[in-house]
Formats: structure tokens, sequence, C-alpha cells
């Protein structure tokens, strides 16, 4: 089902669209939270160490797939608003054409890298080996990875983003209980907890695939269709590829910084790794209210209708703004009884540790809600050079937090990295978002 986002009222159309993504984020996030969850009830204080100690690995990989992904499908969107139906299918074909060939090459450079960047960023020998365990299952299923993510933004390119909430939501059902007889049953450890979530997204990969042949005759690619020019498929990397590298710059900087972490010690790295699953949960409703602003741009400036743009975000700052609020007041009051759930209640250092990480990121909220509207709506109107300059203040950010604040201060140096990075990335983003807004305003009263 496709949904025209050019008409109606913006606050409305970017609500609706953005519960859903809110929603499959959060059961997105499950993944990890549920192997963090198990991991750290089933198989101790250590695992859970070794799971927190490929977080930066993790993101570097995935967060890469999930921008770039997303940014291809940018194009799809634009043609969509412009009313362009052979434009989309075009980019479709470009996009399934582009995304094998990055499969390729990033399952090869995450296989042949992942044990050497666990040693390199100082992994403590206990976990060293449970980590490349977790790590190198993770990357060798990042093919699936890549077409089950650009399948899901071709329907949300369409207005449609309910649907690839309902593959979410049967992937970490499926999550769950795959995990649940991996490690406690069959006894596979952590490999378990990874192989459970490859398993999942390859059954929900063919599921999406058979909803795009049977209900989206939009993206059904023909013949034709493949016939694609160097610079048809430019067109979409240089929206896909900055968007891919700005989340891989900031995946660098959380590495930096987790250098540094470990040599805080197993408590310090399991009490991060577990706020860390709390805090990704907590920002997925900012992030899926940017992520419906990408979309809403995407397809009203391919419609050229700007002042509907305009009036877009601003609604969506009140909205995402209001929940920065709540949900920081949430995590500072009742962050301790979250993080019992993952390490018990006589983990009383551990607790103490992510609560404090709870509490800084919390209150800081508000920043990042910011930061998320002003990303995606430049992403949405195609620009990706600003976008990648606010990527690279946050890296600085995080290095400097990892150099002189965690050797200065320890643990409360790692737990301020999250803010000075939001508020060195969002600065750039919010001049350049209003620099444009005055540019386009002109150029489509010109037109």
């Amino acid at each position: 089902m496709t949904k025209d986002l050019t008409k109606g009222g913006p606050a409305g159309l970017i609500f609706t669209f953005a519960i859903p993504l809110v929603a499959g984020n959060i059961f997105q996030q499950l993944y990890l939270l549920v192997d963090t969850l198990i991991v750290g009830r089933f198989l101790g204080v250590s695992a859970l160490a070794a799971v927190g100690c490929v977080g930066g690995l993790m993101f570097l990989m995935v967060g890469f797939v999930l921008g770039f992904t997303n940014g291809l499908a940018i194009y799809t969107g634009q043609r969509f608003g412009a009313g362009d139906m052979e434009g989309v299918r075009k980019s479709a074909a470009a996009c399934l054409a582009i995304s094998v060939g990055m499969a390729v090459i990033l399952t090869a450079l995450g296989i042949i890298t992942a044990r050497p960047m666990l040693i390199f960023m100082q992994t403590p020998p206990e976990v060293l080996d449970m980590a490349y365990s977790f790590i190198s299952i993770i990357y060798g299923g990042i093919a699936v990875t890549i077409v089950f993510n650009m399948m899901m933004n071709f329907i949300r390119a369409l207005g449609d983003s309910r649907t690839p909430l309902y593959f979410l939501v049967f992937s970490t059902i499926a999550n769950i209980l795959l995990e649940l007889i991996f490690i406690p049953v069959m006894g596979w450890g952590i490999a378990g907890a990874a192989a459970a979530t490859v398993i999942c997204q390859i059954m929900s990969a063919v599921l999406c695939f058979s909803y795009i042949v049977k209900k989206m005759p939009l993206l059904r690619v023909g013949r034709d269709d493949w016939h694609l020019s160097c610079h048809f498929i430019w067109q979409h990397l240089r929206i896909g590829l900055p968007m891919g590298f700005q989340a891989s710059i900031i995946a660098v900087g959380a590495i930096i910084l987790q250098i540094s972490l470990n040599d805080l010690g197993e408590l310090a790295i399991a009490a991060y790794a577990a706020a860390q699953k709390i805090d990704m949960i907590a920002v997925m409703p900012m992030m899926s209210f940017g992520m419906a602003m990408a979309a809403y741009t995407a397809q009203n400036h391919g419609a050229k209708k700007f002042d509907r743009i305009d009036k877009g975000v601003n609604k969506c700052i009140l909205m995402s703004g209001g929940f920065a609020l709540f949900i920081g007041f949430i995590l500072i009051n009742f962050g301790p009884a979250m993080l019992e759930q993952f390490v018990g209640s006589e983990e009383t250092q551990v607790i103490e540790y992510g609560h404090l990480y709870l509490i800084v990121n919390g209150i800081s909220y508000i920043i990042l809600s910011l930061l998320f509207i002003y990303r995606f709506t430049l992403q949405g109107l195609g620009q990706s050079v600003v976008p990648t300059i606010a990527g690279v203040m946050e890296l600085l950010m995080r290095v400097v937090a990892a150099v002189a604040l965690v050797n200065t201060w320890g643990y409360i140096g790692a737990c301020l990295a999250n803010p000075l990075a939001w508020i060195g990335s969002c600065l750039p983003l919010a001049v350049m978002y209003y620099y444009t807004r005055r540019s386009l305003r002109k150029a489509y009263m010109l037109d």
C-alpha cells in the first residue's frame, strides 16, 4: 500500500508515518536487547562484556548498511513524489544492483578484519574469543541485513511505514524463541545469540520480498528497467554513500571510545553495554520522527512543495522534542530497575555505573531530537555533504571524550561522549537547514 505524503496535514501525516517506524525501530533494537538480556542472565557478566566489546564494530558495519540503504531509497521517494512511476522502477533496479555489489564487499571486509579489530581495540583477553564468535557470525550474515533493509526502505519510500513493522515484529518474536532454544537448551553459548539474529533476518527478508512481488506493482522491475546509466547509478550513490559513511564515521568514534572504556575493567564495560541497550531503545522514537521527515521531505521535494516541508519540520520539532523530555524523565527515575533486568539486583556496581550513563544521556535527549530532524530533512532534500560533516563532528567529540575525559574523569568521561557528540553534530545541521530553507524558498518562487 503506497501513500502520497504531498497532500494532507503535515503533523498528522508525519505522526501516522512515524508511529509504525517507532514500533519497527524498537523491535529492531530488540534484536540487540534480547541478545544482551539473555546473554547476561544465562551466560554471565563476562559474556555480557563480550557483547559490549563488539558494539562499536556492529555499529560500524550495520550502521553503514542502515544509512546506505536508507539513502539509496531517498531517490526512489523523490521519483514517487514527482509522479514518475517509470523512474520508481528504474530506481528500484539501481538500488538492488548496488546492494548486491555492496553485500559482497562488506561481507569479505567484515570477516577479514573482525579479529584484528578486536585486538586493536584492546579487548580483554578473557572475552576476546567470545566477542569474535559473536561478531563473525553477524558479519557473515551482513548480506541478508542489506537485502532486508533495502526492501523495507523501498516500501517506506512509497509512503508505507506500517508493513515493514509486521516483518520486524515477526523477526523479533522468532529471535526471542530461537535464542531461548540455542542458548539455555542447546548450549550454543554466545554464538547462538548471533545465529538466531541472522536466521530471523533471513526469514523476514523472504517474507518482505514475497510481499513486494504480490502487493506492490510499482516495485516490480522489468527487463527494460535494468538498462541503467552510470549517471543514474551515481544519483543514488551520491546520497547513499555519504549517509552510510556518516554512520560509519560515528561508529569509529564509538570504537575509539570503547578502547578507552576497555581499560576501565569488566564491570564498567558490562554497565555501559547494558545501559547502551536501554538508551538505544529510548532514542528510537526520536530517530523514527527523523526518518519520517526523510520520507516526507523526499516526496514533497519531488513535488516541489517546500512550504509543506517547512511546516513539517516545525510540527516534528514539537512532537519529537516533547517525547525527548518525557523519556529522559523516565530513564533518570526508573533506570536502576531496568538495569537490574540485565544483570540481577546483586550487581550493584554495574547498576550504579549504568544509571549514571542513563542520567547524563537522558538530560541531553532534546538536543538529539533536533539533530535527527535536521539531519534526515537535509537527506530527504538530497543533501549529503553537511550531514557527513556533522558525522565528522560527532567523531571528533567522541575522540575528545575518549582521549581526554575518560583518562581524566574515568567512567563519567565516557558517559559524556554522547551529549558532546550530539551538540557538535547538531550545530552545523541546524545552520545548514535554515540556510537551505531560505535558498529553496527563493528557487521555488522563481519556478
